[in-house]
């Protein structure tokens, strides 16, 4: 099997055990845990919230050691923190305890889910990394649809203690030997293309471009209005008017349509630069919305946005995955991707909360309108961080301070 589609084979299967167990897994044992420990949905989902606080916090040290070292042994460690923070999460039977375990997954998030993924397929397929995160993102796209129906069952038939412990042993047994599969990276070349060698950003470099600020902010955004609906969609759907039943047929329309948005970015898009990918995605949700706001009590408007929505939720992934490193170059991708990737899991963590409080004060049309300047406000950003960067590329900064 050639290197590339071997590290793109092991990451693929560590991507769905990971994101299954660590992310998805959550909206099947909740009601559980609530049951089980005695504890509200303050505290269950603000654990939950803060473990990915904790994955934003620690994204930037993960993405810088396997700038350094590869992914090898970082997400092998991830994988050793997963096994740990489940297997305590199982056994936990207090709040404290509870919120302790969280803290120990969200860590194993910043080590093992897409940006780290991401960060270790630019150092092994190099000037390939693009088609790669492509590729992979495919495989996370079958994440919830296998972890939800398997959660339930496992739940349904020992408890959900059980399943996170299930979820341990496949972290252990299964991922962390995986990931020391990965092998050595191979040195790093320059493009056989290249007249001259490319200056790649430092970290210090790309914090001090204004681009860096607003595409940060702008990813952040976007993950905030596809954050806030992946958890309210179907209840925002019911306020609009429409039957549960046909809600839940609309909404299943998001997971095919992340898959074909992937599929046609690898395709049709291939040859397309990943920042003008990046204005039709960020394009696309404001003018979904809009459609929704509008003529959301009709039944062709919700059916037309979770199309939307999924398309565009699906490309997102790439584009965060390649963005940074075409502004910014490959050399210290894990650490610049890493700290642009800390305000989205902030994003991600508040969405649903500040949706829910919205939702549940104000209504379907508040929330609506509000998600829609988010969206109009992240489109704006990503086009003015562009505009800063073709100004001033980031390969033409002078070094940082401290640099030769």
């Amino acid at each position: 099997m050639p290197p590339a589609w071997r590290t793109i084979g092991i990451l693929g299967v560590t991507q769905i055990v990971s994101w299954g167990a660590l992310y998805y897994a959550f909206t099947i044992t909740a009601p559980g845990i609530q049951r089980d420990l005695g504890i509200g949905p303050g505290i269950a989902f603000g654990a939950f919230s803060w473990s990915l606080l904790v994955a934003g916090m620690a994204a930037t040290p993960a993405g810088m050691l396997i700038d350094r070292h590869g992914g090898r042994y970082a997400m092998a460690a991830g994988s050793l923190a997963a096994a740990l923070g489940l297997a305590w999460l199982a056994l936990c039977t207090t709040p404290a305890a509870y919120v302790g375990a969280w803290t120990v997954i969200g860590l194993a998030m910043s080590l093992t889910l897409y940006e780290a993924a991401f960060a270790t397929i630019n150092r092994k397929l190099q000037d390939r990394a693009r088609q790669g995160i492509s590729t992979l993102t495919l495989f996370g796209g079958f994440a919830s649809t296998i972890a939800w129906p398997l959660t339930l069952y496992l739940v349904n038939l020992a408890g959900w203690r059980e399943a996170y412990l299930c979820f341990a042993a496949l972290q252990l047994g299964l991922c962390l030997p995986l990931h020391l599969l990965l092998g050595a990276d191979a040195p790093r070349t320059a493009r056989a293309s290249d007249t001259a060698p490319r200056r790649h950003a430092t970290l210090a470099e790309a914090l001090r471009h204004p681009a860096f600020r607003k595409l940060a902010l702008a990813f952040a955004g976007n993950v905030l209005v596809f954050s806030a609906l992946a958890i309210h969609l179907i209840p925002l759907l019911q306020h609009l008017g429409h039957a549960a039943g046909a809600a839940v047929l609309m909404a299943a329309l998001i997971g095919p349509m992340q898959v074909a948005g992937r599929i046609g970015e690898m395709t049709v898009g291939r040859h397309a630069p990943p920042r003008r990918v990046g204005v039709a995605v960020f394009a696309a949700l404001p003018a979904a919305l809009l459609t929704l706001l509008l003529f959301g009590s009709q039944a062709w408007a919700p059916a037309l946005f979770c199309m939307i929505f999924g398309l565009g939720n699906g490309i997102l992934t790439i584009v965060r995955g390649t963005v940074p490193q075409e502004l910014f170059g490959r050399e210290h991708y894990g650490a610049i991707s890493g700290a642009l990737a800390a305000p989205s899991l902030l994003a991600k963590a508040a969405g649903p909360l500040a949706a829910a409080a919205i939702l549940r004060a104000d209504g379907p049309l508040l929330l609506l309108a509000l998600l829609l300047g988010c969206a109009l406000a992240s489109l704006l950003l990503y086009l003015s961080a562009l505009r800063a960067h073709a100004a001033q590329p980031a390969a033409k900064l002078p070094p940082a301070a401290g640099k030769a």
